[in-house]
């Protein structure tokens, strides 16, 4: 794997970092502004609103800018929105430090999908993308905890100036590794555009907001599980989200790996396999040595999805794949977004904190579904295609698309 992969992954650390520390910062945030935890509670819904946003604005905006130089921009503005979020005078200032920092999330990991696949041989593309992925997951077993130590120790100004810092490292090792990518002659945005309209990119899409949405839907709620239910003590559930990170991180790297053998096949394991889990998580999480290896597994098998959902986006809008990548990006959150929802209505119904467990497993079926399928309706338009070439009068040049 290049060099170059390790500058992508030190930026998806740090974004990876800032993206969760907040969570557990918030009442040392609240407290020092002097608002409610509800309201502090703005400075994770704006992000994740300014990821979904983001995505596809800044990729749009970039679309004549090359891509090594707009990845710079971008940990740029990274680095700017950490810097405003350390030194607020007030809340609002510090809401608005957050949403410019989530400006850089979605277009950064789906601009750095494309350059890390473009970096490898066509049968290494998914591993290369679960590489630099790393860093997001690395930054949920170290980042994020030792980030809400030092916050609580020292104060939660440190944790974002630190982070900050992490983006300026992540900027010079993209200027000094990361090799002048050019982009494909003639790419226009509306190009870029014309990959929506290719029903397979839109399912992968769904199934990324489907199957990512079952992992947030049981980890969303994974502190009042665990302490309500599981009989965990408040200060172990730092340490079953370190659990879930190493899960994350070992599953990232199986689901690169064997993505690049057989995508699909992958798919249908990973998201089955969760779907299973996130069921059984409604038993297991009554104990507490169950509930913690049922994590591990679903941050494993979540994960696991991720480069193969994300190389099956940049596979169908092959010639363009940009802004699919980056909106891809956004429907991670989006998932996260939607099934935090959901499983608040179950909570609220009354059904208990293990209730959104199940629907976690639902949203995990139905991407499995639709992994199922898109790979039938591949199937049928390839048999399309080769009786379209069989059938030609000799002499006849087939259409490349129907190749």
């Amino acid at each position: 794997m290049p060099l170059a992969l390790l500058a992508l992954a030190i930026g998806a650390f740090g974004i990876g970092t800032t993206e969760f520390v907040i969570m557990g910062l918030l009442p040392e945030v609240a407290d020092d502004f002097g608002v409610s935890i509800p309201t502090a509670g703005f400075l994770v819904t704006g992000y994740a609103l300014g990821v979904m946003f983001g995505a596809p604005l800044m990729t749009v905006l970039g679309t004549k800018v090359p891509r090594k130089r707009m990845l710079m921009l971008l940990m740029g503005l990274f680095v700017v929105g950490n810097l405003l979020s350390a030194l607020a005078p007030a809340f609002g200032v510090m809401l608005i430090g957050r949403v410019v920092a989530s400006l850089a999330h979605g277009a950064f990991f789906g601009i750095g999908s494309v350059v890390a696949a473009e970096l490898v041989a066509p049968e290494k593309k998914a591993g290369a993308i679960a590489m630099m992925f790393t860093g997001l997951t690395v930054a949920n077993v170290v980042g994020v905890p030792l980030g809400t130590l030092v916050g609580q120790s020292i104060g939660w100004r440190v944790t974002f100036g630190i982070v900050a810092a992490l983006g300026v490292i992540g900027l010079v090792g993209i200027a000094k590794l990361v090799p002048d990518v050019p982009r494909p002659e003639g790419v226009r945005l509306r190009h870029e555009l014309a990959a929506f309209k290719n029903a397979q990119v839109l399912l992968a899409m769904a199934m990324t907001v489907l199957g990512f949405g079952g992992v947030f839907a049981a980890i969303t709620y994974i502190a009042p599980m665990m302490t309500h239910v599981a009989g965990f003590a408040d200060g172990s559930v730092t340490w079953l989200l370190v659990l879930f990170g190493l899960g994350m991180v070992g599953g990232n790297l199986v689901g690169g790996r064997f993505a690049d053998r057989a995508l699909m096949p992958m798919l249908y394991v990973s998201l089955g396999a969760l779907a299973i889990v996130l069921a059984l998580f409604t038993v297991t999480a009554h104990h507490k040595l169950l509930a913690a290896v049922t994590i591990v597994l679903i941050g494993a098998l979540g994960f696991a999805t991720v480069p193969p959902l994300q190389k099956r986006v940049l596979d169908q809008a092959h010639g363009a794949p940009t802004l699919a990548s980056a909106v891809n990006i956004g429907a991670f959150n989006l998932g996260n977004a939607l099934s935090a929802w959901l499983g608040g209505l179950v909570i609220a119904a009354g059904l208990g904190y293990t209730a959104p467990n199940w629907v976690g497993a639902a949203l995990a079926a139905g991407a499995l579904l639709l992994a199922v399928l898109s790979a039938a309706l591949e199937r049928r338009d390839n048999t399309a295609s080769t009786v379209a070439a069989g059938s030609a009068p000799t002499g006849t040049r087939v259409p490349a698309h129907q190749r």
